[in-house]
């Protein structure tokens, strides 16, 4: 099935949790583009009304703006799964990953999309670390964990890629639709590094598309220690676990 508006090839999905100072001005970002993107929002029972100011501006968005609603806190890889899952279903090609905080600069959608669409990419990684270090108002202890993070995931899987933590993604549809997307371990940090080693593995084309990240001025950050904690061991366990795969190649189909 296609989306509403059938010139619309695309959806870009925004997890929320407590986002009621940052929701509504993205998803206005993101509708005002040159390009038409459509929206859904995964909220996982925001406290403070981040679903209900979605609901609202959703009579002005007929068929673009969508909403799926969960009973809790159930992770950010398990929201996008279910973003993904529903993108597929409702007949999307290019499907996309991005922050609720403008840490994304929703412009940069279009290099992403342009990076897949035009160049051929099956996935597009908007990658802070491609050209340097692209960080803004973040920590220098946090700017330093995100970078060697990412170098340790590189020299530990072999994947040629600067930003392997990034959560600023577009995926081809035949991507989601050849991963196993229901056997996806992680929730949170590691969520991000295990898609990418899959799509990988499996032999899609990955490149990387330089952006600035800026971190967040309105809402709270919901990074902590255990995140970091299951992205360290999450990526040995992907390494080890991928001696006995065999992976079907995509690099020719």
């Amino acid at each position: 099935m296609q989306s509403d508006a059938k010139s619309v090839d695309s959806i870009v999905i925004i997890p929320t949790y407590n986002e009621k100072e940052n929701v509504a001005a993205i998803i206005e970002a993101v509708f005002t583009l040159p390009r038409k993107f459509d929206i859904l929002i995964i909220d996982d029972n925001s406290p403070d009304g981040t679903a209900s100011i979605v609901k609202a501006l959703q009579a002005d968005r007929q068929g673009h703006l969508h909403l799926l609603e969960r009973k809790g806190k159930l992770g950010l890889g398990t929201a996008y799964i279910a973003g993904f899952k529903w993108a597929l279903e409702h007949g999307y090609e290019y499907i996309f990953e991005m922050d609720a905080d403008f840490s994304h600069n929703p412009a940069d959608l279009l290099k992403l999309y342009d990076a897949c669409a035009k160049d051929g990419a099956d996935v597009a990684v908007g990658s802070r670390y491609v050209t340097g270090v692209n960080v803004v108002n973040w920590p220098m202890g946090r700017v330093l964990m995100s970078f060697y993070a990412s170098r340790y995931v590189r020299i530990v899987t072999g994947m040629r890629i600067n930003d392997a933590t990034a959560g600023f993604v577009c995926y081809r549809r035949r991507v989601l639709e050849a991963l196993p997307l229901d056997s996806i371990r992680f929730k949170g940090y590691a969520f991000q590094i295990e898609m990418k080693f899959l799509a990988h593995k499996y032999g899609f084309r990955i490149v990387e598309v330089p952006i600035i990240f800026v971190n967040r001025v309105l809402g709270t950050s919901k990074m902590s220690s255990g995140i970091f904690s299951e992205g360290f061991f999450g990526v040995l366990r992907l390494k080890w676990s991928s001696f006995f795969t065999r992976y079907p190649d995509y690099s020719r189909k």
